[in-house]
């Protein structure tokens, strides 16, 4: 997986900006948390490039703690760790914590948004 990093307000509105054309990911992750470890084991894993056409970025929320509340203001979503939010149009059209994050779940989500 090519993560592309989150440390600034900036990059939110790049990504808010980008999504209008392609789905985001982002992929709030905690560096100390075995159970958020685990959670990005796990989609890095079954992650797929050529099946899922998203940008995927990557938030080191102990670095960046603002950056995450203000990624939970953005996007209306209660903040949790591990959290990974689809961004599309703006709007974050899924959003899942720990366990349940999921690249078959992210498939599910993308083919019922695209009809």
């Amino acid at each position: 997986m090519n993560w592309n990093s989150i440390n600034s307000s900036k990059h939110l509105d790049e990504i808010i900006e980008l999504s209008k054309s392609s789905d985001c990911l982002i992929l709030k992750h905690s560096t100390t948390c075995p159970i958020s470890s685990m959670a990005k084991m796990r989609l890095e894993s079954k992650w797929d490039s050529e099946s899922l056409n998203i940008k995927p970025f990557y938030l080191d929320l102990l670095s960046y703690r603002p950056i995450s509340n203000e990624i939970a203001e953005r996007f209306n979503v209660h903040h949790e760790s591990p959290q990974i939010l689809l961004i599309r149009n703006g709007e974050c059209i899924y959003d899942e914590s720990h366990m349940d994050i999921s690249v078959d779940e992210i498939k599910s989500v993308l083919d019922y948004e695209n009809g």
